[in-house]
């Protein structure tokens, strides 16, 4: 039974394919085609699974598609009759989805009739409840989906148990905590799509200064409900424009806050205007306000549920700050947050809606790692090596594990920055050690020398630390596991000395928790820098720069060249650049003194 999920004509667009109740790929269309969030029909990502699975696309028996047009009817039409412009969005809609059909048949040059798959619309948010629950280690959880808006819908909360789930409520159109959350992220002069997570990051510089304003503009409404103050926002009267000019472009959004918001809270700030500390303390309102919302709503939830395990999905999921505010201010014990929270996770999600609500087949899937991407074979890394002459460039050397390990991880502790690219590439936007940059976090200095040196960002973004499972607890004040990156937890205090480089500005690290059965050779290296430095951790960003994050090796060797990367491994290849970077090496101990 083989089961495609896509999330198409929508940012995030993305594949995932279940056969006979397993996971067997899930892919982003921009991590092939190298688009940021990149929209349209995922068709690269599609052949991917399709390739994945030994499949054609004639081969499939269901296509689960995460948008129901005609789910809320009612409602799109009394503000269709109010609104021309969002009367003639939804006649878009309608007319992508009424003819993917079409559109697969055009992509894969297979006439309509070949396509026997039997098409499902499984409802936005559904579809986001199940790529959390379904594919959680919970048999029973509360389950939560939250983002800007989804087939005329924000949110839904649901409690799951086995193979269904039970709907508790849902919130709908105009009010969005996503939309909320991007609107302020706008009028703080962010305005790229999904820069929603540098503001949480800039939240941490400032105090809620302007608390009980934001307590306007968002505040629970009921125990599973919230709303917005819709005189500071412009979608419930002239939509939410998402624009793309094809699938090789990335999506733009419209202005979503109104001139009401300048008015109570001050100009907005333009885009290169430098940041002060009244931006900082918007941002920290920002966050302040969600929270709230958000501790009302899980603890709404936990009563109505009765249950002790919460599952997230959703773009509010990626809110690791918040999310990390879940042990301490509700009852919920348990929290699963899968890698592709956000709307390319919506792929996962309607595949296993078909599996188990249409199909009713059981659950025996549990998504317990990232690496559902693609995956190179040693000789293909070799072959691009090759072909690349990195020879000329690098020192080449093809190492047995242990040695590899051993050298990377003294490279690591000598200050390196190394490139390491291995088996299959994450799902969802984190990178979690297998297409990923690594450095000492021991070093004060190191943010600042990853930021001149490589990744050309805002110096007040952090990084993540990966730490091996078992010495969670000597460094952090909570244990709940973090395999992907979703929570963000306090560093104890006696240990921020020692891995500041990626401990926030607010004592936080955003950790990805590493386990032996989950990534053993990752786990090797930590523990491998453990038993070097004393510290099993080392501060992981991901492999790119200003870019979707590496898929292949020649992306990688590209990175490599292009930046002033030190050290690469692909594979078991180890490449050292031949010329020692004695410029940045005196630049970066600059750095380390300064830093001191």
């Amino acid at each position: 039974m083989l089961i495609l999920g896509i999330n198409a004509y929508h940012a995030n667009a993305a594949a995932a394919i279940v056969v006979d109740g397993q996971l067997i790929a899930a892919v982003e269309e921009e991590r092939l085609n190298r688009v940021k969030y990149a929209a349209g029909l995922p068709a690269r990502a599609i052949q991917f699974c399709l390739d994945c699975a030994g499949a054609k696309l004639s081969d499939v028996d269901h296509i689960a598609i995460p948008r129901d047009p005609w789910a809320r009817l009612g409602t799109k039409l009394r503000y269709a009759m109010r609104m021309p412009k969002f009367a003639l969005e939804r006649a878009r809609v309608l007319k992508q989805f009424a003819g993917v059909k079409e559109d697969l048949s055009a992509a894969f040059e297979i006439s309509p009739g070949k396509i026997r798959a039997r098409f499902h619309r499984i409802e936005h948010h559904h579809a986001h409840l199940a790529s959390a629950y379904f594919v959680s280690p919970f048999d029973r959880a509360a389950v939560l989906s939250a983002d800007g808006l989804g087939d005329f819908a924000s949110s839904m909360s649901a409690v799951g148990e086995g193979a269904d789930m039970r709907t508790l409520g849902e919130v709908t159109f105009p009010h969005s905590l996503g939309m909320y959350y991007t609107a302020i992220t706008q009028y703080l002069g962010f305005w790229k799509f999904g820069d929603e997570y540098k503001v949480m990051g800039l939240a941490a510089y400032g105090q809620p200064e302007f608390l009980d304003e934001f307590r306007n503009i968002v505040r629970a409404d009921g125990p599973i409900s919230f709303r917005l103050g819709l005189e500071y926002f412009t979608h419930q009267t002239q939509g939410a424009d998402m624009t793309w000019r094809d699938a090789n472009a990335t999506p733009v959004l419209g202005q979503l806050f109104s001139s009401h918001l300048e008015k109570r809270l001050g100009p907005r700030r333009q885009k290169d205007e430098p940041l002060t500390q009244r931006h900082y303390n918007l941002a920290a309102s920002l966050q302040a306000a969600l929270e709230e919302v958000l501790v009302a709503y899980w603890n709404g939830i936990a009563e109505r549920s009765n249950q002790r395990a919460l599952c997230l999905a959703g773009g509010v999921a990626f809110n690791c700050v918040a999310n990390a505010k879940v042990f301490d201010a509700t009852p919920f014990e348990q929290v699963y947050v899968q890698p592709a929270a956000g709307d390319a996770g919506l792929s996962v999600g309607a595949a296993f809606a078909v599996n188990h609500g249409v199909l009713g087949r059981p659950r025996e899937f549990t998504m317990s790692h990232a690496y559902w991407g693609p995956s190179f074979s040693q000789s293909q890394i070799a072959q691009a090596a090759g072909s690349a002459g990195i020879s000329e460039d690098a020192e080449v050397s093809q190492l047995e594990e242990s040695t590899l390990v051993e050298l990377t991880a003294r490279r690591i502790a000598a200050g390196d920055i190394v490139g390491w690219f291995q088996g299959a590439a994450e799902w969802g936007p984190r990178a979690l050690g297998n297409r990923s940059i690594l450095a000492d976090p021991r070093r004060p200095e190191m943010k600042d020398i990853l930021n001149r040196r490589i990744k050309h960002r805002e110096t007040f973004r952090p990084f993540a630390p990966s730490i091996i499972e078992e010495a969670v607890g000597e460094f952090f004040e909570k244990t709940n596991p973090s395999p992907f990156m979703t929570f963000a937890y306090p560093v104890r205090p006696e240990k921020r000395a020692m891995i500041p480089a990626p401990t926030h500005v607010d004592g936080t690290g955003r950790l990805q928790t590493v386990s032996q059965s989950a990534n053993p050779l990752y786990w090797k290296l930590l523990r491998k820098v453990g038993e070097i430095t004393g510290v099993p951790a080392v501060l992981n960003t991901s492999f790119n720069d200003n870019e979707p994050i590496v898929c292949r090796p020649e992306e990688a060797i590209e990175c490599f060249r292009r930046t002033q990367m030190d050290f690469l491994v692909m594979g078991n290849l180890a490449l050292r650049k031949r010329q020692a970077a004695s410029v940045q090496n005196d630049s970066d101990r600059t750095l380390a003194q300064g830093a001191k």
